[in-house]
């Protein structure tokens, strides 16, 4: 017996096949190889097609069928992970009718800010906890503004992960964390945010159906089986944005619990089971995958965007030809600790919610022409981005969240023990790593949707700690220094 998982990333896509009973993973790829393309024709703008996503699912997939053997017919469930906040318009014959806009997309950013001003920054922040900002919702509304006419052909608005379950199942349906996510559901009511949908100008049945996190969302319809090589009537009974999943993937389900990732963006994602929520929204509040009604649980999340971009455009324009990451963070630890002062802010990947949506740019500090080479700039960008994350947890801790255990996946920034021990040093948090990711945890989120798996704790009995990084107490001054310098770099910027 087996289950599907697949995570829909901007980068990629990857699938993973999994063994239901033992829990282990018995075959998994990605695709494409290269990373997939952005279609940015102005700045902050990001934008890729969903048949892209689809396409790569379906080469992704056919590979682990290939390498598993497994009978299609063994695997009894699927499930989706996506890439948050993007927007996919079908229009009545379930047709895109543009090119999706994604998560580091900029062009909602005005009309966010505009809403959270006019509709009032209490009603904002007391229904829907955030600032409207650059979410789904302010990205349709302009699309209304910019391109009435796709507007006007609507049917219904999608999430990425909403259009393959859609492909797969031919269900249009959304989830209650999803709509939250999109920042049009109301916490303080418990419904849909139809004030601001009524603000921007939405009617509500523009929206689809919304059905539980875990429940049987719709079955493989024959033409879907059919091109993918799995069996009609497969279940799809899980679905997630990739940062709850990513949570999900490392067993955090409950108040105090902390997970973070390091791909592309960053994100710490911590879950409050109370309603908070930061006067100034920097930091995101969404419905966990266990939220209800009648059982808070928000994931609150710091997000930066400029995190392994920075690092992979450091290995495409500083770092020496053709090396490798594992080279590449050799040569960065040649640099001591606060990289001999030369301080990067990685803030280049568009508005930072983190920064109350502005939009600063990457900017490197303190170079000397007679002093730095390549290792200190290489090791300032991890750097970089870890203060960035510690500058999301302190707004967190001002919610009153207590971190001091960190969970992460055992893969992208966390591979670097530059990036894990400035990290560990610079918060004071012992950082756990585990051997998992977003396809393998959507994958066990489908077991508990079939009823597969009683619970949480039954899913991931078979989770796999890999290492634990303690803080370097005995350098801890020096991370702090080097951060204190970066913070003040940061306020300059934003004071400028």
């Amino acid at each position: 017996m087996y289950l599907l998982g697949y995570d829909i990333g901007s980068s990629s896509v990857k699938a993973s096949l999994v063994d239901a009973v033992s829990g282990k993973t018995v075959a998994s790829d990605f695709y494409p190889k290269t990373e997939a393309e952005i279609i940015a024709t102005r700045p902050g703008w990001a934008e890729q097609h969903p048949a892209q996503w689809w396409d790569s699912l379906r080469h992704a997939t056919e590979s682990i069928l290939a390498a598993s053997r497994i009978d299609p017919a063994d695997i009894k469930a699927i499930g989706i992970s996506y890439q948050m906040h993007g927007l996919v318009l079908i229009d009545k014959n379930k047709e895109v009718i543009r090119p999706a806009i994604i998560w580091c997309d900029s062009r909602g950013v005005p009309y966010g800010e505009k809403a959270f001003n006019e509709l009032g920054h209490e009603r904002c922040l007391s229904s829907i906890l955030n600032s409207p900002g650059n979410f789904t919702a302010t990205k349709l509304r302009w699309v209304k503004e910019n391109e009435p006419e796709t507007f006007e052909k609507i049917y219904k608005v999608l999430l990425p992960g909403d259009y393959i379950a859609m492909r797969l199942t031919d269900n249009v349906c959304t989830t209650l964390s999803g709509l939250s996510e999109q920042m049009l559901w109301d916490f303080s009511r418990g419904t849909v945010a139809d004030f601001l949908l009524d603000y921007l100008g939405f009617p509500e049945s523009i929206l689809p159906e919304i059905v539980p996190t875990f429940s049987i969302q719709g079955v493989l319809t024959a033409a879907a089986a059919a091109e993918f090589g799995l069996k009609e009537g497969t279940p799809v009974s899980y679905r997630a944005g990739d940062q709850p999943n990513n949570a999900l993937s490392l067993n955090v389900f409950n108040p105090g619990e902390i997970a973070s990732t390091a791909g592309t963006s960053g994100v710490v994602y911590g879950i409050n089971g109370e309603v908070a929520y930061d006067a100034q929204s920097r930091v995101n509040n969404f419905a966990h995958v266990n939220h209800t009604n009648d059982a808070t649980r928000l994931g609150v999340m710091a997000c930066i965007s400029g995190t392994g971009i920075l690092n992979s455009w450091m290995k495409r324009n500083v770092a020496p030809e053709g090396i490798s990451y594992p080279a590449m963070n050799d040569l960065a630890a040649k640099a001591p600790i606060g990289s001999a002062g030369v301080t990067i802010l990685p803030f280049g990947n568009g508005a930072e919610r983190v920064l109350a949506n502005r939009e600063i740019g990457c900017s490197f500090h303190g170079i000397n022409f007679l002093i730095h080479d390549r290792s200190h700039l290489l090791r300032a960008a991890q750097e970089g981005i870890v203060f960035s994350f510690m500058w999301g947890m302190e707004i967190m801790n001002s919610l009153g969240m207590d971190i001091t255990k960190i969970h992460a996946g055992h893969a992208n920034m966390f591979l670097s023990p530059i990036f894990r021990q400035t990290l560990a040093g610079v918060s004071g948090a012992t950082i756990e790593l585990y051997d998992t990711d977003g396809s393998v945890g959507a994958a066990k989120g489908a077991g508990i949707g079939a009823g597969i798996y009683r619970d949480n704790t039954e899913a991931f009995a078979s989770l796999e700690k890999i290492e634990v990084i303690e803080p370097d107490v005995a350098h801890r001054d020096e991370y702090l220094e080097a951060y204190a310098r970066w913070k003040k770099y940061l306020t300059a910027e934003i004071n400028a």
